[in-house]
């Protein structure tokens, strides 16, 4: 799949652009805060008509503007052309549309273009809390089985009903079996689908680790439930009583996680910078295969700042990876730094485009062409 051109108006510091891109490797070079990073969140926003990084709609539009609009026109691997224009107004919400047909709900575009984000905010993935961990699995999975995010909102309601029945003191039992029940039905879904996904990931994220830190230490993934080895109605009515003092259900897939080690050690309590940043780009490029064998389309895969943090060797092996011995489709890269960029480029040959990025306006550089 490539993204072959992207029209934005008002979308953070992009007051107005229009860009026809590379179907091989694009480039943005510029200054921190220029606007690299926001052209990149402007393409997540094609695919899932929300902020990369959770923040209010409202948020992404540019000061002093009422309104934002993204459009972008795809190319699939099948060779048919889609548009996707997302845009916000601001006390009036969100309008998604695919070939300029509305979409009754903006769950049926998750999937459709699929893409993979490094970024330097990857390291909460493994700093922080367990719903970051959650977060990325369902939006991974969400992206390759369509039925998957329909489960998650049937569980977040029930999920929902309970914690009100918790908090108001509730205690008839036949009222929580049934709210259980439903959980259940969508839990057993989800925790099949996370233990699947984290098995299939595991094997590829170990090689991927193994490339990119030249084998300095061993990477591991596993996938962790309160249902593993139960079932979701048992673990609710034993911990009923507790959870009524607490007010509010305290196991569930909603507390899942993913155990994250090097060596054998928690990668969290341990991993230098390098290491947690390594361990990411690891994880982010199995993904990139895990949606590109699962879904039939190959993702874009978006490259933010991929090189700060990491030494010397590191950015040799990943310079590597990404320009040799691999089909990662079409790319969008960004630096500060020209050297790694010309390093890229060179290795990957063919089609290529640089950008440089100054207050949200884009001027076109020598080198970019065949």
């Amino acid at each position: 799949m490539v993204l072959n051109k992207i029209d934005i108006l008002d979308f953070k510091n992009i007051a107005d652009a229009g860009l026809e891109f590379s179907p091989g490797v694009n480039c943005l070079l510029g200054m921190n805060g220029m606007g690299k990073s926001n052209l990149l969140e402007a393409i997540h926003f094609l695919s899932f008509a929300r902020s990369a990084s959770s923040i209010p709609d409202n948020a992404l539009i540019r000061h002093g503007s009422q309104s934002l609009l993204v459009k972008g026109e795809y190319s699939s691997d099948n060779g048919t052309t889609d548009t996707v224009a997302c845009g916000i107004t601001s006390g009036k919400g969100k309008s998604l549309k695919l070939n300029g047909k509305e979409y009754q709900r903006i769950s049926e575009h998750i999937g459709r273009f699929p893409i993979v984000t490094v970024s330097p905010a990857d390291s909460r993935l493994v700093e922080g809390s367990g719903e970051e961990r959650r977060r990325l699995m369902d939006m991974v999975i969400s992206q390759a089985d369509g039925a998957y995010l329909s489960h998650l909102i049937r569980y977040g309601k029930a999920l929902d009903s309970r914690n009100r029945m918790l908090r108001s003191g509730m205690k008839d039992a036949l009222l929580y079996e049934s709210v259980e029940q439903a959980m259940q039905t969508a839990s057993e879904a989800i925790f099949a689908a996370r233990k699947e996904w984290t098995e299939r990931i595991s094997p590829v994220f170990a090689s991927y680790y193994a490339e990119v830190s030249g084998e300095a230490e061993k990477a591991s993934l596993a996938y962790r439930s309160q249902l593993q080895g139960t079932t979701l109605p048992d673990v609710l009515k034993e911990t009923r009583a507790k959870d009524l003092a607490l007010g509010f259900t305290s196991h569930g897939v909603h507390r899942d996680d993913l155990d994250m080690k090097l060596d054998g050690y928690s990668a969290r309590r341990l991993g230098s910078q390098g290491q947690v940043k390594t361990f990411t780009i690891a994880l982010r490029f199995a993904i990139f295969d895990y949606l590109k064998h699962t879904g039939g389309k190959t993702p874009i895969l978006l490259l933010d700042d991929i090189f700060d943090k990491l030494d010397a060797g590191r950015v040799g092996r990943i310079m590597e990876l990404v320009s040799t011995g691999r089909d990662f489709g079409q790319i969008f890269i960004t630096d500060t730094n020209r050297k790694h960029l010309n390093e890229i480029i060179d290795g990957i040959g063919g089609d290529r485009l640089l950008l440089e990025v100054s207050h949200g306006t884009f001027s076109l550089m020598k080198d970019s062409g065949k």
